[in-house]
Order: C-alpha cells, then structure tokens, then sequence
C-alpha cells in the first residue's frame, strides 16, 4: 500500500487542523495506522496510532484529549484530527501502516512522504 499524507500548514496556537492519510493503491483494512512526527533537531516520537480493526486507539500522553485518529468507513483514508495546537507541535507528520497491527505503537511496514505543521504562538 502506497500511503500519502496531507492536511499540514501553518497555524496560530490554539487552533485546529486535520492530517489525512490516503492510501493510494488497495485499502486501508487490515492494517494499524499511526502518526509519528519529527521536529527539527529532535528525535522522531509517536503520536497515535489505531489498530487493524480500526476499533481500538492509542495516543501519547502529550496528545491525549487533543487529538483524535479515525479512518473513514471506504477503508482508504485515516484521520489525525488535532485540537489546540501547541508552538510545540510543530512538526512533519509522517503516517505509516502495520500489517495486522494491534497497537499500541505502530511497527510500520509501510511510511508515506510527511506533511509540515507549523504553530505559531
């Protein structure tokens, strides 16, 4: 599966933005989809990931309460719906896909090109 991320750009602190992550051959079903994201000088860190049946989640501590990761019912794209963004998350996004993976990190088998988001404060 070929991933693509979208959804980036540059925001002020406190608003929101939704990443998506498309697959562009086959489907998203049967794999774990997650975030990870890496800021300039800083080591790559998890942010959320869901499991193959799209039914259980799991987010890093900075993230919870502010983020959301879903899938939509065609199976093609994932979510990161991100809420009351921070200076600090400023970062790229880079989703990726694990085969049958049941969280709660993701072990990817397959990584798209990331998408840059900017905070402002």
């Amino acid at each position: 599966v070929q991933l693509q991320a979208s959804g980036g750009g540059l925001v002020q602190a406190g608003d929101s933005l939704r990443l998506a992550c498309t697959a562009s051959e086959g489907t998203l079903g049967g794999y774990a989809v997650g975030w990870f994201r890496q800021a300039p000088g800083k080591e790559r860190e998890f942010v959320a990931v869901f499991d193959w049946t799209a039914t259980h989640t799991y987010y890093a501590d900075f993230v919870k309460g502010r983020f959301t990761i879903s899938r939509d019912n065609a199976k093609t794209t994932a979510y990161l719906q991100m809420n009351n963004l921070k200076p600090e998350d400023t970062a790229l996004y880079v989703c990726a896909a694990e085969i049958g993976g049941e969280g709660p990190r993701v072990r990817p088998d397959y990584s798209g090109q990331g998408t840059q988001v900017t905070v402002s404060s």
